[in-house]
């Protein structure tokens, strides 16, 4: 059975130069390129957004899952920019890098934001884009039910401040909604990864993030596109996701009940289900 084989870290752990930085990721399968974009928050990788979906997804396709800028080990970069922007066209130089001309786009939180940016900017290079759990714009609120700052962006700046495991288990019981996944191992794991970085943490400190909106650009994007969103999302409310699927033409949504900020984590099987139905038949 698929959930049966064993991927580990770092066996499939890769570094590459890609443009002018250095870029981390994990390389697993065979078969047309997918490109997994992850999370945001301190302490986030590629491999703890997306490892629990790379057994069954890695029978069928080589699954690229990129260390976005200044998170786990790619980086560090200094930026006075959108980030999205920065993380998208990083995206795309890995691609050239391993010489893939064309991949499916997988996002999930900021990885969902960027992907959607390459998919309005490079159509040529994007098959299929699967996002979620992730904003439109920052600088300011245009949902109707969703508060701003959000209860996952003040629990991420405590860890900021003080990144004490305690504040990274609070930050994760947010983000997280079955608080039994909030493993020990997790918060070693998270707590671990942000406090060993501190090149990322001086160049997030003295980078800018240049506020934007993308959502103009979305009416854009041609890729067939799949939107998976927790309904008990508290850093991103799926209403995002509503407006998403409202001006993308070509797109389907899909709401996961008992489900957080991190779905591929948190509901591994039934995302992707999800996802391969989307790939292979629609």
């Amino acid at each position: 059975m698929a959930s049966q084989i064993k991927i580990t870290e770092q066996e499939t752990s890769r570094t590459v130069l890609a443009g002018d930085m250095n870029v981390h990721y994990h390389d697993v399968g065979s078969g047309d390129p997918l490109l997994l974009l992850h999370s945001y928050g301190p302490g986030t990788t590629g491999w703890i957004t997306f490892h629990k979906i790379l057994p069954a997804l890695s029978q069928r396709y080589r699954c690229i899952v990129m260390d976005l800028p200044n998170f786990g080990r790619t980086g560090p970069v200094t930026y006075n920019e959108p980030l999205h922007n920065l993380q998208a066209r990083t995206a795309l130089a890995l691609m050239d890098a391993l010489g893939i001309e064309k991949a499916h786009l997988i996002g999930s939180s900021q990885g969902g934001q960027s992907a959607m940016v390459l998919a309005m900017e490079h159509p040529e290079r994007v098959n299929k884009l699967v996002f979620g759990s992730c904003h439109i714009k920052t600088g300011g609120d245009l949902y109707l039910m969703g508060n701003r700052p959000s209860e996952g962006n003040r629990v991420t700046n405590e860890v900021l401040a003080d990144p004490t495991r305690e504040n990274v288990r609070r930050y994760l019981r947010v983000h997280i909604d079955e608080e039994e996944l909030v493993t020990e191992e997790l918060v070693d794991y998270i707590h671990q990864n942000y406090t060993s970085h501190p090149d990322h943490i001086a160049a997030n400190a003295a980078s800018v993030s240049v506020p934007y909106d993308h959502g103009a650009g979305l009416p854009s994007i041609t890729a067939p596109s799949l939107i998976i969103w927790g309904r008990y999302d508290r850093m991103c409310v799926f209403e995002i996701g509503i407006a998403a699927l409202n001006n993308i033409t070509d797109s389907r949504m899909v709401l996961l009940n008992n489900c957080g900020h991190w779905p591929p984590y948190e509901k591994p099987e039934e995302y992707t289900a999800h996802l391969l139905n989307f790939l292979e038949n629609i």
